[in-house]
């Protein structure tokens, strides 16, 4: 649908056309001024990779975090279907294919999938990522089948991601339907969603984005993950952040109501606020109230992000983000620690060794 041939038999015949449509003449000779405005496959280097760094340079940054667009569901789906053969193969098949686009340009940092469907597996899988060129482990925001994503046999995974400097991220996507689709159900016309379809979600399945990863983040907390791995970063992409000071203060509640009966929360060394601030770090959406979020949660944990080439991150994201950042402290604006956090700091903090080479 988002290609405008809906029901072509022929998928390598539509992106030769595609292809064909970027390289012309119209299309090149306003591709840095239409940069923000042209989205998903009309999107400069949206599927063509020697394409991409090109609008790196139109937008503006020195890198780029680089996701799959459509297989979240599917990955999260394989992994929850009981073929561990069929999970880590498509898995590996996926991985491969981010490298593979990803290597035309130091500045395209690869995601990779890792399914915590089965330890052993998980393990092999982490430590074939990091050796094909991983800049992060890629692992579902929601709870693998049959035990917690907390699990100390899951304590590898996290060990060679902490060695190699990489970070284990989350993305919006992760588990299949965002919230019950009972909901969809309540006899009003459907609304469209960004891209005029149904695939993506809407307003009612958005208030549901946050909670498969705070969930499993507040146990990996508690279960004290980030208390063995404190050189581990973690990333929340495409998930907004306006939960974030609700979710902390909640965190801290927990822990004052229950600490007297579990040892595991007497045994953390931080409260779940300070674990927040050293150890994980936020994309919020254009729409959100950074400056807000930022005053509340410490100047450590958002991350700038356009979300290039999804039509979620706005065609002027740092227009958006500026005016919010302005309106902190009463209107005198966010400071230069503020600033250089939100925009370069904390991207270069999450992302460890994999920017090395860019800094």
């Amino acid at each position: 649908k988002q290609t405008g041939d809906d029901g072509a038999d022929d998928i390598d015949a539509v992106f030769s056309r595609l292809a064909e449509r970027h390289r012309s003449e119209e299309f090149l000779a306003d591709e840095a001024a239409e940069v923000m405005n042209r989205k998903n496959f009309a999107a400069t280097g949206s599927f063509i990779a020697e394409d991409r760094p090109r609008a790196l340079d139109y937008i503006g940054v020195r890198s780029q975090l680089m996701f799959n667009t459509f297989h979240n569901s599917k990955l999260y789906a394989w992994e929850h279907g009981g073929d561990a053969d069929l999970a880590y193969g498509a898995a590996r098949a996926h991985n491969r294919g981010m490298i593979e686009f990803c290597s035309v340009d130091e500045r395209l940092l690869a995601t990779c999938y890792v399914p915590l469907m089965d330890f052993e597996r998980a393990e092999a899988m982490a430590a074939e990522a990091i050796e094909m060129g991983a800049a992060a482990l890629l692992v579902a925001s929601g709870c693998p089948e049959g035990h917690s994503p907390s699990h100390v046999s899951l304590d590898p995974v996290w060990r060679q991601a902490e060695e190699a400097g990489i970070p284990v991220v989350f993305h919006v996507g992760g588990t299949g339907d965002l919230i019950d689709p009972a909901y969809f159900e309540n006899g009003l016309p459907v609304p469209t969603d960004f891209h005029g379809g149904e695939e993506n979600f809407r307003s009612v399945d958005y208030m549901g984005i946050p909670g498969p990863v705070t969930q499993t983040l507040a146990t990996m907390i508690f279960d004290g993950v980030l208390e063995r791995f404190p050189e581990l970063r973690f990333g929340v992409i495409e998930q907004g952040c306006s939960w974030l000071p609700s979710w902390t203060r909640y965190m801290e509640s927990a822990v004052e109501a229950f600490a007297r009966h579990e040892e595991r929360l007497r045994n953390l060394s931080l409260s779940p606020t300070e674990y927040v601030r050293r150890q994980i770090r936020v994309t919020p959406y254009p729409t959100e109230d950074v400056g807000w979020v930022t005053s509340q949660i410490g100047p450590s944990v958002l991350l700038f992000n356009t979300d290039y080439p999804h039509v979620e991150g706005g065609r002027r994201p740092y227009e958006r983000f500026e005016r919010s950042l302005d309106a902190m402290d009463e209107g005198r604006g966010a400071d230069d620690t503020v600033r250089d956090g939100f925009y370069s700091a904390n991207f270069i903090d999450l992302m460890g060794t994999a920017v090395d080479s860019l800094v």
